[in-house]
């Protein structure tokens, strides 16, 4: 198994595993092939996926405002949980953030999401219960939409 850095010539199969996981939330403007690709050259070294049988089995989109990092869309192939795959695309994009010295790194989990949960919390990420998280959305347009498989 190997974990390298995310192009945008991983968008076809990246795509295709968010749409195998269920419960997944893609939005439509932000997670096209425009919108990732706007991330992924604002964050050219940060996001990752890992690559094993020839295919790609997990991703993480990475990114950072210059303060704080934040992981958006860890996922892993069902058929693959379980053998360190997640934790290793983890500590590879918090080393890239280390890198160009970034200090605190988030995430959102959606209270649903209770394989997602339990992953966080087994490899010693903290939730926080001290403060409230707000979205405005801006573009109406933006939709998200659940994988229900």
């Amino acid at each position: 198994m190997m974990i390298r850095v995310m192009t945008i010539d991983d968008y076809d199969e990246v795509y295709a595993l968010w749409k195998k996981i269920k419960g997944f939330g893609i939005r439509s403007i932000d997670d096209s092939r425009e919108g990732v690709e706007r991330f992924l050259r604002r964050n050219p070294t940060t996001s990752v996926v890992a690559v094993k049988d020839g295919k790609i089995v997990g991703s993480i989109l990475c990114g950072h405002d210059g303060r704080r990092g934040c992981l958006y869309h860890v996922c892993v192939d069902e058929a693959y949980r379980r053998h360190g795959i997640g934790k290793e695309m983890v500590v590879h994009a918090m080393r890239a953030l280390k890198e160009e010295k970034i200090n605190k790194v988030s995430l959102i989990a959606f209270t649903k999401n209770d394989i997602g949960n339990a992953f966080w919390n087994t490899i010693g990420w903290t939730e926080r219960l001290d403060l409230n998280y707000y979205d405005f959305t801006l573009n109406e347009e933006n939709i998200t939409a659940f994988n229900e498989q």
